[in-house]
């Protein structure tokens, strides 16, 4: 996540938006969902010419030699030894276990529309753990969509469509799930104060050696270089970790946090779109009904007035 912006001890008088920044923000949330839901078929559209792990620790690689030289030429203030240590800790959970669980489950045929709604439960369970962890009150509407959330999954799982998936890939979407509520937690708890650049080198720097290692110990790090894999690796690369986060940074700054928090509970059913149009991914009506249940439950989670700003 990027660093807060630090207040002026002088507040300047309100600029109005400029009608290209008023279009660029009403445009900004409906390219983010396009291009986060273009991540999962990217991964299903590469996998098949390179193992998870190792797929995931090139893109480490690309990325965070790509951040490295941002880093070289604009010089950014470095975190202490702790920063370095949060920043290390938030990388291995977001990148490493969400991004790992996820590659891994898609390798296993599951199909990228649950895929991402599996993950997309994250705000549920975000908002069980931030009732305990970070003293975030959960109102009972909050609990009833959890519940229902839960409902969905239990219907989807069922579904005899996504039978061919593996007790292995539904174990990896389980654990992306809990990489990136943990990772995101973390980062809200401890890394809020780090500058963005230092801060996803080091994220990169130390996923990308977790899953060398993984690959190193479990793969066979063998990789066809197809026109189709290199395609895949570079969407991922600069559409996904440059594109989808700068769009991220670009609506979060803009004080839209919260809605951008709702965006990725749009991002399974238009993932669910693109299975279909590029790799003839059906999902049966009982699995449709199970994802409309879910959605409904992390919109109902995430719905809240918010009060006008002083």
């Amino acid at each position: 996540m990027p660093s807060p912006i630090e207040p002026s001890p002088i507040e300047p008088s309100p600029i109005e938006p400029s009608p290209i920044e008023k279009l660029a923000v009403f445009a900004a949330p409906g390219l983010f969902v396009v291009l986060w839901a273009s991540g999962f078929i990217g991964a299903k559209f590469g996998l098949p010419y390179a193992e998870p792990l190792t797929f995931l620790a090139l893109r480490m690689a690309l990325v965070g030699l790509l951040i490295g030289i941002v880093v070289v030429f604009t010089c950014p203030p470095w975190p202490d030894r702790h920063g370095v240590l949060h920043s290390a800790v938030t990388g291995v959970f977001v990148h490493g276990l969400y991004l790992g669980g996820v590659f891994v489950a898609l390798r296993q045929h599951m199909p990228a529309g649950v895929v991402a709604l599996v993950v997309g439960l994250q705000p549920l369970l975000t908002a069980t753990l931030a009732n305990r962890w970070l003293g975030e009150r959960v109102i009972p509407r909050q609990w009833a969509g959890l519940a229902l959330g839960m409902a969905g999954v239990a219907l989807i799982v069922q579904d005899k469509a996504a039978g061919a998936t593996t007790a292995l890939g539904w174990s990896a979407a389980v654990v992306a799930l809990i990489g990136i509520t943990i990772g995101t937690l973390y980062q809200k708890h401890f890394g809020g104060r780090i500058d963005w650049r230092p801060g996803f080198l080091i994220q990169y720097a130390a996923a990308g050696g977790v899953l060398a290692l993984g690959a190193l110990l479990f793969e066979s790090r063998t990789v066809a270089w197809t026109p189709e894999f290199v395609f895949a690796l570079v969407w991922l690369v600069f559409v996904l970790s440059f594109g989808a986060i700068w769009l991220l940074y670009f609506l979060i700054r803009r004080q839209a946090a919260a809605r951008v928090l709702s965006l990725f509970y749009l991002t399974p059913p238009v993932t669910a779109l693109m299975g279909y149009a590029v790799f003839g991914e059906r999902l049966e009506p009982l699995a449709l009904v199970g994802m409309a249940v879910s959605v409904a439950g992390v919109f109902l989670v995430n719905w809240r007035i918010t009060p006008p700003q002083a």
